[in-house]
């Protein structure tokens, strides 16, 4: 059985680098259907940091860095979720449920009333977790050019 464990880091710290690194690979290889570049990285960097996150949490499956998620503040009371991610050989053992969680309960603890996410239609996996976790279908909120679908959960 999968023993996933959640905790608090330093957006700018070694393993969450990695980790968002790997994450935005991972992205930008799915949309594009081929290995990503390291100028690619970078650039999603530069486009979108993650030096706003309010919080950033670290997954780790039996000890092992494999997940990852943050949010911000867009309000007093909205949260954004940002870079949720399980390593694709993690995926189906309940990382993102972990991460989902602690993102809310860290959120709640802040003031936050509901939670907010963008993500696109070939992110199959994460449309079906945040469905499964009470995420409904919203309008959309921003107009991110990758943004395809836009959930909102309330707390």
């Amino acid at each position: 059985m999968a023993h996933w464990t959640v905790q608090p880091v330093p957006v700018g710290s070694a393993p969450a680098r990695a980790l968002v690194r790997t994450y935005l690979a991972d992205i930008i290889g799915r949309y594009y259907g081929r290995p990503a570049v390291g100028a690619e990285v970078d650039q999603a960097l530069a486009d979108d940091p993650t030096d706003d996150l309010v919080a950033f949490f670290v997954g780790r499956l039996d000890g092992r860095p494999l997940g990852c998620a943050g949010f911000r503040m867009v309000s007093s009371e909205t949260a954004e979720l940002k870079r949720l991610f399980v390593h694709s050989e993690a995926r189906g053992q309940g990382g993102g449920a972990a991460l989902l969680a602690a993102v809310e309960e860290a959120a709640v603890s802040i003031g936050a009333s509901s939670v907010r996410l963008d993500t696109r239609s070939d992110l199959v996996e994460a449309r079906k977790l945040y469905a499964r976790h009470g995420y409904r279908e919203v309008a959309p909120f921003n107009d991110d050019r990758y943004a395809e679908h836009w959930f909102e959960k309330r707390l």
